[in-house]
């Protein structure tokens, strides 16, 4: 059972006996002395996807979630489905493209890292890997004499999301983005 002061982002927790994952986390100090450091906790709930914002004194306990994580990938789109197949015994679990909606555009085929939480054989939510190596299929051809200066253009990537990218990148280029912030990191 964790303290409240040990939650990271991306931990499951038990809350009224659903599982929460935890999404952002901020912790306050009060000025006063012998006052408790205060953390709040944002949560998404992963069978409603809503959101649940808390706050909790460092040595309150929560309840671990019993959540079972496996490395999947990408297999297919079927319709409004997304299907992704377990890394280790092959099974399959499906999952709506509703649910789904800020990763997809960094899932493709060749996206490794990806962890599925499961709860009773059931698909409850994706992690994506920190960042992911996509091409630069459509952008404003590179400036000449660019150097690698704040100024920034378009690039529409090979899974359809746009970014921000350097004047100097040329289209066919492939580039790492942040899956988190949706940001240009570096060349791959």
């Amino acid at each position: 059972m964790p303290k409240a002061s040990e939650l990271k982002k991306g931990m499951v927790v038990d809350i009224n006996g659903v599982p929460h994952a935890v999404k952002q986390l901020e912790a306050k100090s009060p000025s006063s002395r012998g006052a408790s450091t205060i953390y709040k906790v944002r949560f998404t709930n992963l069978l409603t996807k809503q959101k649940l914002d808390e706050s909790y004194k460092g040595d309150d306990l929560l309840q671990e979630a019993d959540c079972i994580r496996v490395p999947i990938q990408f297999s297919y789109q079927d319709g409004d489905n997304t299907i992704f197949m377990n890394s280790e015994d092959y099974s399959q679990y499906e999952v709506s493209a509703r649910d789904l909606e800020d990763q997809l555009g960094y899932i493709s085929e060749d996206t490794e890292g990806m962890i599925a939480l499961l709860m009773d054989g059931k698909l409850l939510s994706v992690e994506l890997p920190q960042s992911v190596n996509m091409e630069i299929i459509e952008t404003p051809p590179a400036i000449k004499g660019a150097s690698a200066s704040a100024r920034t253009k378009p690039a529409k990537l090979s899974s359809g999301i746009e970014v921000q990218v350097p004047e100097y990148l040329e289209q066919g280029e492939i580039i790492k983005v942040n899956t988190s912030t949706g940001k240009f990191m570096s060349r791959a």
